[in-house]
């Protein structure tokens, strides 16, 4: 069965959580502050965890740098209060795959967690939350299918199924949530995507904040480009979006 994390302080609203996702079939943990969240990530490893931002003691942003540091790969969906967008966006730079606002629906919450469990590789079983079909649970269904196989850009090979990257022949350490992104660049290279786009494609959200988009690319950039400030692979076209220029089979990374 799978195993979700629950670190929340508010034992009223992690009680509502808990329950719905074990009426989805999963198993959930929870945990009142980040010291406790850390011994139970590494006594008891989770598939995912739902990670609140304010926590006393050890904060959110600094567990999930401490769990990603840890298990880069570990499906973290972060909750938030609103108005705190700068803490929302660290936490997403430290390696979160998704947030979600409080206040929030506890079904949306769920089918946030399935989602990037789905993309995780590790498909959350059982039935859907009370009132959603099993077929609305991934949201908007893409435009195109997802591709398959190995993916080459260069120095870089991408095993899909294997959810592996390497880069030189050294393998990276990507979230799931980045490794979706390179391979949606990688099979659409030399056309631009604006956020919006991307945010559908590969999130599965019609609405959303774009600035996940932003920060994930930022943190894309910084595992693909010898010089993530002067990116070469996967470039900004100012005021539209986000385009890949795919490299010749026998290019290096930095090569003149």
């Amino acid at each position: 069965m799978v195993r979700v994390l629950v670190v929340d302080d508010d034992t009223t609203v992690a009680d509502v959580v808990v329950a719905y996702l074990e009426r989805a079939g999963m198993a959930a943990e929870h945990v009142t502050d980040g010291v406790d969240a850390l011994v139970a990530a590494h006594e008891r490893p989770p598939d995912a965890v739902v990670l609140d931002l304010m926590l006393p003691g050890l904060d959110g942003i600094e567990v999930c740098r401490r769990l990603r540091a840890d298990r880069p790969a570990l499906p973290v969906l972060m909750l938030t209060a609103r108005g705190e967008e700068d803490d929302r966006i660290t936490g997403l730079e430290v390696g979160a795959d998704d947030y979600v606002t409080k206040p929030f629906s506890p079904r949306e919450l769920t089918l946030r967690v399935q989602s990037v469990l789905r993309r995780a590789g590790t498909p959350a079983d059982g039935a859907a939350p009370a009132g959603e079909s099993p077929a609305a649970q991934d949201g908007p269904s893409p435009t195109s299918a997802p591709p398959s196989g190995t993916l080459r850009d260069g120095d870089l090979t991408v095993d899909v199924a294997a959810h592996r990257v390497l880069r030189g022949g050294s393998e990276l350490a990507l979230t799931a949530r980045e490794f979706d992104l390179l391979v949606w660049f990688l099979a659409h290279p030399g056309q631009v995507h604006d956020r919006e786009t991307l945010l559908r494609e590969v999130w599965g959200w019609e609405y959303g904040d774009r600035s996940t988009v932003t920060v994930h690319v930022r943190r894309l950039r910084e595992k693909v480009e010898a010089d993530p400030s002067a990116p070469t692979r996967l470039v900004t076209v100012f005021g539209v979006g986000y385009r890949w220029d795919a490299r010749p089979p026998d290019a290096a990374e930095g090569a003149t």
